[in-house]
């Protein structure tokens, strides 16, 4: 029997469900909204956004969309090639390279973004806003600018 739950080997991690009721004569209709987050722990990361009435169909909807809206994060050394703040609304949410041997230092909903993007060392603050789903989209926002050493060389025309 599925419950909706995903199994803890898949790509796909679930950060938050919601549920949200509409009174109907007949009593409450319940609706769930997903927001899972997938990677393939090799610099590839996504996040997508499901609902429907039920939480299986709302988690697929979601890992469709999330497929969709793939990027690419450069790692560098298990870690990332410097220190950004991404922003969205009113979160704010500050990621720095850390040592080898630190870990992931963050909060559940960055957590999921940056083990999914295969960073496994990294120091994160996240400030304003707690909404899990402007954190992950203002951790997006930071992991999107990211730039290693060889791209702004080349951007810039000269040579390290």
């Amino acid at each position: 029997m599925s419950t909706g739950a995903v199994k803890p080997d898949s790509p796909e991690k679930v950060v938050q469900i919601r549920r949200c009721a509409c009174v109907v004569k007949g009593g409450r209709r319940f609706s769930f909204s997903a927001l899972i987050v997938v990677g393939n722990n090799n610099g590839r990361v996504g996040y997508g956004y499901g609902k429907a009435t039920e939480v299986p169909a709302a988690v697929e909807k979601a890992v469709k969309n999330a497929d969709r809206y793939m990027i690419d994060v450069p790692v560098v050394n298990t870690t990332i090639p410097h220190e950004i703040v991404g922003r969205y609304g009113a979160a704010r949410v500050l990621l720095m390279p850390a040592a080898p041997g630190t870990g992931i230092i963050a909060g559940e909903c960055v957590r999921s973004v940056v083990e999914s993007a295969g960073i496994t060392n990294i120091l994160t603050k996240s400030r304003g806003s707690n909404n899990p789903i402007n954190l992950v989209k203002a951790t997006f926002d930071a992991l999107r600018r990211l730039r290693t050493r060889d791209d702004v060389a080349r951007l810039r025309g000269v040579e390290i």
